[in-house]
């Protein structure tokens, strides 16, 4: 079966790529999750839609990856958050919250599916979390957890 990814899978592709894959596994799965889309003539034309997004908010390169890093890096960022008495949060920090407290801190525009969190951030304080901006390069972000 022939399709088109419109998200990223490990071990398969990026979006936009054409990708040949077994019959149940693009139909039981692939499909019905909106990780990608049947192959036609006219999808020819989103496929190109797709890269074009891509690489608009793809870090361009290993260099430039490495730039990103060292602004993260040297960013302190600060995320207020409902919490109680005790600085247990109502809820967790997820990924998005975290992608746009880094943001309005006036750093770099980091996607949420590169932000790896370690284990659920629950409570209020200094956290670290991980940031993969290329297959080869990884920066640590310091974001403390304020009660707002």
């Amino acid at each position: 079966m022939k399709l088109i990814l419109s998200q990223e899978v490990e071990g398969l592709g990026a979006p936009g790529d054409i990708v040949e894959v077994k019959d149940g596994y693009g139909r039981n799965y692939l499909v019905p999750r909106g990780l990608a889309i049947g192959w036609t003539r006219g999808a020819e034309k989103q496929i190109q839609t797709i890269k074009r997004a891509r690489d608009a908010r793809a870090i361009q390169g290993k260099e430039h990856a490495s730039e990103v890093k060292n602004q993260l890096e040297q960013l302190s960022v600060t995320l207020a958050v409902k919490a109680g008495d005790t600085g247990r949060l109502f809820g967790s920090v997820t990924p998005a919250d975290i992608a746009t407290a880094i943001k309005s801190a006036g750093g770099p525009l980091v996607e949420k599916r590169a932000i790896a969190i370690a284990s659920p951030i629950k409570t209020t304080g200094k956290h670290q979390v991980a940031v993969q901006l290329h297959p080869e390069v990884a920066a640590t972000v310091r974001l403390e957890v304020a009660a707002g």
